[in-house]
């Protein structure tokens, strides 16, 4: 898995820095999951090898206009460009509402069926047999989500130093080999999969968080995932600041990043009050509680 920045700012869009999105690649660019959908996404999109037809989930963290205002362009773009696989969009209370209303009175029709959850609990909200989806609420002036993705554990990897040395021949036998089934040789020997293959994978996870202030909340839902996704709109000098407007600075981010204990933190949703001269002191307040920090830039890629 991996994840590229569509968008990095807060609030509206700067030179430097387009309004809130980030895609989630899956199984190797095929599929993509979106998060936040800001003025301008479908733009940033073209930049990208990413395709609308082959985004299938839109994960909406609150409805602020930075995070939602690119949703009918890009819903009207992917109908237009010929998609006809369904689409679901999870967000709070009143996603259905802005997304119906703007197709209704723009008078645009999608050629694929739409379906919607909308979020009132906590818990998981999506499984499927590779990937569970959980969502926490968290701390902002609106109800703000936070998605957290686990890959399932995956299955080992087909060990071929010792299919060479039992001198089972290549072809289609390794395919059932590898999905654990015994085989039979032509000369009468019998192997069973599972001894030729390796020790099972541990998935990968990521955090992606909606607006939000320094939490608990955060803490327990990003709790050991691989890569966090945090927003830290604010320098730690404007903490005040960032507490009276429900948002988090570079060193509460990073502080969540520690007591969660993930690997590695991706700050974004940065305030266009900070210019390209302000990111080396921003990565470095974060970077002072949690070392392996790191601040987006629109579309970068992070493996995950």
């Amino acid at each position: 898995m991996k994840v590229t920045f569509l968008g990095t700012g807060a609030g509206i869009p700067a030179k430097e820095r387009n309004v809130s999105s980030i895609a989630l690649h899956l199984h190797n660019d095929s599929l993509f999951w979106l998060f936040d959908c800001g003025e301008a996404t479908q733009h940033q999109i073209l930049h990208t090898p990413i395709k609308l037809r082959k985004i299938n989930s839109i994960f909406i963290s609150h409805l602020h206009g930075d995070h939602i205002f690119g949703l009918p362009g890009l819903l009207g773009s992917r109908s237009f460009q010929g998609a006809e696989t369904p689409l679901t969009v999870y967000g709070p209370v009143g996603i259905q509402h802005f997304i119906e209303t703007s197709l209704k009175v723009s008078t645009t029709y999608l050629k694929y069926p739409i379906h919607f959850k909308e979020l009132e609990n906590d818990g998981v909200i999506y499984e499927d047999n590779e990937y569970i989806v959980t969502t926490q609420l968290l701390e902002h002036g609106i109800d703000s989500y936070g998605f957290r993705v686990d890959q399932k554990e995956q299955a080992g990897s087909l060990l071929m130093d010792k299919v060479v040395a039992a001198g089972i021949p290549p072809g289609p036998i390794l395919k059932d080999l590898k999905v654990g089934r015994s085989v039979t040789l032509q000369d009468g020997r019998v192997f069973h999969g599972e001894d030729f293959i390796g020790p099972p994978k541990k998935g990968k996870s990521v955090a992606v968080l909606g607006d939000t202030r320094f939490s608990s909340r955060s803490i327990a839902l990003c709790k050991g995932v691989h890569t966090l996704v945090h927003e830290a709109t604010f320098a730690h000098k404007d903490e005040q600041i960032a507490h009276e407007y429900f948002h988090a600075t570079t060193e509460e981010a990073a502080k969540v990043a520690k007591l969660s204990r993930v690997e590695q933190l991706i700050l974004t949703h940065i305030s266009s009050r900070y210019q390209k001269d302000d990111m080396k002191q921003l990565l470095l307040e974060a970077k002072e509680v949690f070392p392996q920090t790191y601040i987006a830039e629109d579309l970068k890629t992070f493996q995950i």
